[in-house]
């Protein structure tokens, strides 16, 4: 099966996780991970993961499906980056969506979604493996079910909500507020892509967070 993977920041931590997936199914099938839509070709499966170009319906239809997968319980959070908001919001479940990619955002048939529980106190690194972990065996499951692959239609009665892209002031905490009731907030802030910072006395201080080991000591 020849296979293209679309992820359009090069840096993003689930490369990694995307390299190991390559290297276990390329006996089997030939895969291909770039960055830009201009690599497309064409081919059985176009995965879009952490995709910010919209792809044209052209493109798409050189590829036997276009599957992407969205981090939310569509039809609602469509949009941004949805998981972010839902753990500031204090969801301790989000959502994996398995869908094809459509000309409207995040429109098409779901083929099948995943649960993923956050605990209170993980970590974005932690929250991250476990997402990261769900969409690789969202990849499987598609490669796998490729031939009989059945998506149901989203509603279009039911309500759905829409998530603006994050920008870097996101990442600002209140100081005016306690560290408690900003944990949310602070527990999801990529320390390298998106730090977390306060401004205090005309300057900007950057944030970290490390969960201790308590047997260290």
């Amino acid at each position: 099966m020849r296979i293209t993977i679309l992820c359009s920041d090069i840096n993003h931590p689930i490369i990694d996780y995307l390299n190991k997936w390559i290297e276990l199914n390329s006996l089997e099938n030939e895969i291909d991970l770039i960055n830009n839509k201009s690599d497309l070709s064409k081919g059985d499966i176009l995965f879009l993961i952490s995709c910010h170009e919209i792809i044209p319906k052209k493109i798409r239809d050189s590829y036997k499906k276009t599957l992407l997968i969205h981090s939310s319980d569509l039809p609602k959070g469509k949009g941004w980056s949805p998981h972010i908001y839902e753990i500031i919001d204090g969801a301790n479940q989000i959502t994996l969506s398995l869908l094809k990619a459509e000309n409207k955002v995040d429109s098409g048939e779901i083929y099948k979604k995943i649960y993923i529980n956050i605990e209170d106190h993980e970590l974005w690194n932690e929250i991250n493996h476990k997402l990261f972990e769900a969409e690789i065996s969202l990849l499987d499951f598609a490669v796998k079910s490729f031939e009989n692959l059945k998506g149901v239609k989203q509603s279009k009665d039911q309500d759905f909500s829409f998530y603006p892209r994050r920008t870097p002031n996101d990442s600002k905490i209140d100081v005016d507020l306690s560290s408690r009731d900003q944990f949310n907030k602070i527990k999801v802030l990529d320390p390298v892509r998106y730090p977390a910072f306060f401004e205090l006395n005309g300057y900007k201080y950057e944030l970290r967070i490390n969960k201790i080991d308590e047997q260290v000591y």
